[in-house]
């Protein structure tokens, strides 16, 4: 689940492995994760030692706060900056309807994108001319798509952390703790929003998404979120 593939969306499969070579995901979320030339160095999600380690016993008030943000979250648009293991990047355009509904586009010349039509999302690589697709309950995109979103139950909060302005909380999956990780990282002031994420696998592989030019709650096209073959092919609405 929390496999660097397809924005760290996807799961790690055989049968995804081939769109590995054109967006170099695993050199995201989340996702989310998604270099053309002059693209600009983000700081990375810190990994400062927790200033809180959270145990069964205790629910930091972080926890109460960041399921209540998402729960509130209908919609958003940001643009953002994936940032691969390599240290390659890759901007774009990525559209959130919540739940069941999202959209990486990524920026030309690169044809890739990824979109989550409520029921399965779908990848589609563009240098291949080929798409990929996986119910998104099967993918890490499940967690940002729930109607009914908790940061429990198969997800355990792991690491919470103050730093630069973020609050950042790490989780992990209970039933495949060492499967690799996946730390939010939001903004506090002047208001609390995700700012940024970041997914370690279970090799170590790191892969980070930054979102910048954040607007919720405004109105996004339906279109955005079904799959329409580039190339004619197919059409899922």
């Amino acid at each position: 689940m929390f496999s660097a593939t397809g924005v760290s969306l996807l799961p790690e499969k055989p049968y995804l492995k081939a769109m590995k070579h054109s967006i170099l995901l695993s050199a995201a979320l989340l996702s989310l994760v998604f270099s053309p030339a002059g693209a600009q160095t983000t700081a990375p999600v810190t990994s400062d030692p927790p200033l809180k380690q959270v145990t069964p016993v205790e629910r930091p008030p972080e926890i109460d706060q960041a399921e209540s943000y998402f729960r509130s979250l209908k919609t958003l648009k940001a643009r953002f900056i994936q940032t691969a293991a390599d240290g390659t990047q890759m901007r774009g355009t990525f559209y959130l309807n919540r739940p069941g509904k999202l959209r990486f586009q990524y920026d030309p010349p690169a044809k890739d994108f990824i979109v989550a039509d409520g029921l399965f999302i779908y990848f589609y690589d563009g240098q291949l001319g080929q798409q990929t697709n996986a119910p998104i309950s099967q993918t890490l995109a499940d967690f940002l798509l729930r109607k009914e979103l908790r940061l429990g139950g198969d997800l355990k909060v792991t690491k919470i952390m103050h730093s630069g302005g973020l609050m950042q909380m790490t989780l992990i999956q209970r039933s495949e703790p060492n499967a690799g990780s996946l730390t939010l990282g939001f903004k506090e002031k002047p208001f609390f929003e995700i700012k940024k994420w970041r997914v370690k696998d279970a090799q170590g592989a790191i892969t980070e998404i930054e979102l910048f030019d954040t607007v919720a709650g405004t109105k996004l096209d339906s279109d955005l979120f079904s799959y329409h073959d580039p190339q004619g092919k197919g059409l899922n609405k």
